[in-house]
């Protein structure tokens, strides 16, 4: 086994769209792009609308639709994990293996943020996505699902940590301050509440939906190729 591939562990947690080659194939993969991508689909999802990923979204989340789009190819369920929503996917992803009825791997992908649009462009650390893709952990270990990879429990113990301080992280990282400048200051907010939204949008044939109790699991994730 490769020593970074973190295959030895149930939850694994890397960066970017070469963390998702990094890792051993998941079964799962959850994609946190806290500012913006995930959470605004999050919120979408949860008001009953669905969100294609699509040349748009692309064009938006020059990272964080990358690596869903990756993780697709790759033959994984895809998930979308952020603040607002980390229990709503820690209960979809216990549903999931419930259904499989047999442990299933999960790797959650902190997109940080690109330094540049061109191809290659360095991956820059995004506190908010670690704090996110922390809280995304700390779901899963609040079920049961926690043989977690050592990186992936750094992230969890961040959250827990400075969970009664991530409006401030969030409005005072290099990310928040960005949107800050652009008027946008409430969306930074939204995306700091915890728990807002109690759905988990899953790439369902190239769009983002609600997740469904009552699908397949095996199925879905063939389609999402």
């Amino acid at each position: 086994m490769p020593p970074f591939d973190q295959s030895r562990y149930q939850v694994r947690l890397e960066w970017g769209v070469d963390g998702v080659r990094r890792l051993a194939h998941s079964d799962i993969v959850v994609v946190v792009d806290v500012l913006r991508f995930s959470s605004t689909v999050s919120r979408e999802v949860a008001a009953g609308r669905s969100v294609p990923l699509d040349a748009s979204a692309h064009a938006v989340s020059i990272n964080g639709a990358a690596i869903a789009a990756a993780a697709a190819e790759a033959g994984a369920t895809v998930m979308l994990g952020c603040l607002r929503d980390a229990s709503a996917v820690a209960s979809a992803v216990f549903a999931e293996q419930t259904a499989r009825a047999a442990r299933t791997s999960v790797a959650v992908i902190a997109a940080g943020e690109l330094t540049g649009r061109e191809r290659g462009a360095p991956v820059r650390f995004a506190v908010e996505d670690q704090l996110g893709a922390g809280a995304v952990v700390d779901a899963l270990a609040a079920l049961g699902i926690d043989h977690t990879s050592s990186e992936a429990a750094a992230a969890c113990e961040a959250f827990r940590g400075l969970r009664g301080a991530v409006r401030h992280l969030l409005t005072a990282s290099g990310s928040g301050q960005e949107l800050l400048e652009r008027d946008a200051r409430d969306e930074v907010l939204a995306a700091a509440e915890i728990d807002a939204d109690a759905t988990a949008p899953v790439l369902v044939d190239g769009v983002f939906r609600a997740w469904d109790v009552s699908a397949e699991s095996a199925p879905r994730a063939a389609r999402q190729a």
